[in-house]
């Protein structure tokens, strides 16, 4: 498929599962999937917003991005947390040079470590008010075009609507529960991963994949496959790694 096929599929994905009831970190796990795809970058990851303006980690595409935004909430640092704050994207951070290293001096260190040469933050946002961001990390000191930066605001836009759509955030009288609810599915999830890598002597990446495809071929979503696993409804033996 063409770059333009291959966004509107991306697109009406998101539509079909946005029209039905769904699993928000099922699809945020979903939209990564398509950033890498699009892209071409190597890791991607997603940050909301609690009711409190706190940001929380809720899908990230691989350990070592979800790793380093976890650093990056910790150290209050780093340009998703500053896209977050002004609701201004961060583009072509270039990890190893010394301006940004002094803008980010922990994030970087710790994102060069992880392997990641450069990154990028697009707000989430309504109007001008950010409920997130999403965050890009490449390997390789590639920049995004100007047609590609309108790609990853369009899908960083797209997971907005999500998160409105699941009426976790942005209105002060929504439940915070809906929230503390999804964030409960992440670490559910995370614990699951932990499972099956022991289950299958496998790194925490080839666990969640393997997750994802038991998940799809049973007809659940990601959370309630791993809850099974995790309150012993679903028997770990009972699945085979690929």
């Amino acid at each position: 498929m063409t770059r333009e096929e291959q966004l509107l599929a991306a697109m009406v994905e998101a539509v079909d599962r946005l029209v039905d009831d769904f699993d928000l970190i099922d699809f945020l796990h979903q939209l990564c999937d398509r950033c890498n795809e699009l892209l071409d970058v190597s890791a991607v990851g997603v940050m909301l917003a609690d009711p409190n303006g706190q940001l929380q980690l809720i899908a990230a595409s691989d350990e070592h991005a979800r790793l380093l935004e976890l650093f990056a909430l910790q150290a209050d640092e780093g340009p998703c947390v500053a896209c977050y704050r002004d609701a201004v994207a961060r583009l072509n951070i270039t990890l190893g040079s010394p301006a940004h290293t002094a803008e980010y001096p922990r994030f970087a260190e710790r994102a060069r470590q992880a392997g990641f040469a450069t990154t990028h933050a697009l707000p989430m946002r309504v109007r001008q008010q950010a409920v997130g961001a999403l965050n890009l990390f490449d390997t390789r000191e590639q920049h995004l075009s100007a047609d590609d930066a309108k790609v990853a605001q369009a899908l960083a836009d797209v997971a907005t609507i999500a998160v409105l759509q699941h009426r976790t955030i942005i209105h002060p009288t929504i439940d915070p529960a809906q929230l503390r609810s999804a964030l409960a599915s992440r670490i559910v999830i995370e614990q699951a991963k932990g499972v099956m890598a022991e289950h299958w002597n496998t790194g925490l990446d080839e666990a969640f994949d393997g997750l994802r495809r038991h998940a799809g071929e049973r007809g659940l979503t990601l959370t309630t496959l791993c809850r099974q696993i995790i309150d012993g409804t679903l028997n770990a033996s009972s699945m085979e790694r690929d």
